[in-house]
């Protein structure tokens, strides 16, 4: 889970100002968690400290933290602001950037199925918006359970053909069907957390969402560095943290 918030983290500064580097410093002064991050640790809370109530836990977080870093996408933040927030059919990457916590949550593969779907229904109920949430959760629980190689074997199912990660080439597409074949082409190449980050941002487009998609798969496979580990949750606060800290299966350092 805390790949994904990583992700986002080194991801933000570049979301609307791209690099085409790989040797960008990781953390600045200019990063910042956004909505991914809170996304993410609301579907944490709801299974935590909730009913799995999604929507439910979803709505309280973006409302306790509704001024994030580059803003609430438009149909979200209305979303967000609703008394009587209702599903909206949405095939954004948002539903797959927030379900890092369910791949490792729940001990089969048909429970990371329902419980990813489950995540993406108040927002993203679109069949787009749903495979790509759960093509995400699955992705870490394959990778936690056996490794990089049939992880990617078995996402052929969802995504059979990939994006080669090409730096500065990939244009912006907030679409599960266009974020979810350059994430699995970013795994398919690196050969290490810090390095998948790296490509994530570095192929441009979404940085932000595309680091916290590859940041939550590549720590199941890889890992994460104390050192990353460290910088990435002097971002975050305490609320936050708390959080995380009783997501089993995940270390602070």
């Amino acid at each position: 889970m805390l790949g994904a918030i990583i992700g986002d983290i080194i991801g933000s500064r570049f979301e609307f100002n791209n690099t085409n580097r790989l040797d960008f410093e990781l953390f600045t002064p200019a990063c910042s968690f956004t909505d991914d991050t809170i996304c993410t640790i609301a579907m944490a809370d709801a299974v935590i400290n909730g009913d799995k109530d999604y929507g439910k836990k979803l709505h309280e977080w973006c409302n306790k933290y509704r001024y994030p870093m580059g803003g609430y996408g438009g149909s979200f933040a209305q979303w967000v602001a609703s008394d009587n927030p209702q599903p909206y059919h949405s095939f954004g990457n948002g539903s797959a950037m927030r379900v890092a916590s369910i791949g490792w949550l729940f001990d089969t593969i048909e429970e990371v199925r329902i419980e990813a779907e489950n995540t993406a229904l108040p927002t993203h109920n679109h069949p787009e918006g749903i495979k790509g949430a759960v093509a995400t959760a699955e992705a870490i629980f394959l990778a936690r359970k056996y490794g990089k190689t049939e992880m990617l074997a078995a996402m052929t199912q969802y995504y059979p053909q990939w994006v080669e990660p090409m730096l500065g080439n990939n244009r912006f597409d907030e679409t599960c069907q266009g974020t979810m074949p350059v994430v699995f082409g970013i795994i398919n190449k690196a050969t290490s957390f810090e390095e998948a980050i790296r490509y994530a941002i570095a192929v441009g487009g979404d940085s932000d969402t595309i680091g916290a998609i590859v940041g939550s798969i590549a720590e199941a496979i890889w890992g994460i560095p104390d050192s990353i580990k460290a910088k990435a949750l002097a971002y975050l606060p305490q609320d936050m943290i708390a959080v995380f800290k009783q997501t089993p299966n995940q270390k602070i350092l």
